[in-house]
């Protein structure tokens, strides 16, 4: 498949970045804070979890730090080449109990409820085809225990929406963004805008949290929650990394986000956003 040949180039050539993006400063922290919150909150105390999509293994060396067990899968070999090595350095390879090359749209090897946990962070944020979607669902979901949580994250259509008119308003007014506007889905873009993340180099789809509490309703998944990934600091990057050097108010801070990022007035407006969802018994 050409488009997934695409972004496995794009994480080949990024996976450094990838793997220091949730440490970079204190703004972009606040997905991993406000992700591992929800984490502790609906995992299981022990089982085996599949991080579907999880990269250098960020949260799958968390994970296994926790004791839990943990397969890892990603499309990018360098990625897992990376995680590989942290994995190591982190003394959990114990834990880590397979590493596999592959896509989230076919989970081929693996048994139909093996999981007591699946992560997916990221991944459906590159599917831009409505079926491409219904089969990723389906097969998290399939391999899913009964009973098991489902964690999936995507970026914000209406956060896109905000860092165009923050960075990119050259770009409101070309004609190739029309989908995007319509549909949210980004097509592979020859020459990103300076202002870009690099991003714009491969096809993309973003979303609204009622099309993703929908795709997984249909499939007999129950809705736990849903969270801002960066809550009320949202497209706030400068005043939130200043926060952090005065350790007493970041903290104050963090404990307000925590408290208010499931707030449905925020959901959809910050840059990412997290579903939980249980599979029905």
């Amino acid at each position: 498949m050409m488009h997934m040949n695409v972004v496995r180039k794009y994480y080949d050539e990024t996976a450094e970045i990838e793997w220091t993006r949730l440490r970079s400063n204190a703004y972009r922290r606040l997905e991993h804070i406000i992700t591992s919150h929800f984490l502790e909150k609906y995992l299981p105390e022990t089982g085996l979890i599949l991080d579907a999509g999880g990269g250098p293994g960020r949260y799958t060396i968390q994970l296994a730090k926790k004791g839990y067990d943990v397969i890892l899968l990603d499309l990018s070999p360098k990625c897992l080449e990376l995680a590989r090595k942290q994995i190591k350095r982190a003394g959990v390879r114990s834990r880590v109990k397979q590493i596999v090359e592959g896509s989230i749209l076919d989970l081929k090897m693996f048994s139909d409820e093996q999981f007591d946990a699946v992560l997916c962070l990221g991944p459906f944020s590159h599917l831009t085809e409505k079926e491409h979607k219904e089969k990723a669902a389906s097969e998290i979901i399939r391999v899913a225990k009964k009973g098991a949580p489902i964690f999936v994250s995507v970026i914000s259509l209406y956060g896109v929406f905000r860092t165009i008119l923050q960075r990119l308003q050259d770009e409101l007014l070309d004609p190739a963004h029309e989908e995007l506007y319509k549909f949210g889905i980004h097509r592979a873009h020859p020459t990103p805008h300076k202002g870009g993340r690099g991003f714009a180099r491969v096809n993309a789809c973003f979303y609204h949290p009622t099309e993703v509490k929908t795709l997984f309703k249909n499939r007999g998944v129950e809705t736990l929650e849903m969270a801002t990934c960066e809550g009320l600091s949202s497209h706030l990057m400068g005043p939130t990394n200043k926060l952090f050097k005065d350790k007493r108010k970041w903290t104050k801070w963090i404990d307000i986000v925590l408290k208010t990022c499931t707030d449905p007035i925020l959901l959809g407006m910050g840059e990412h956003f997290l579903y939980i969802g249980r599979k029905k018994e």
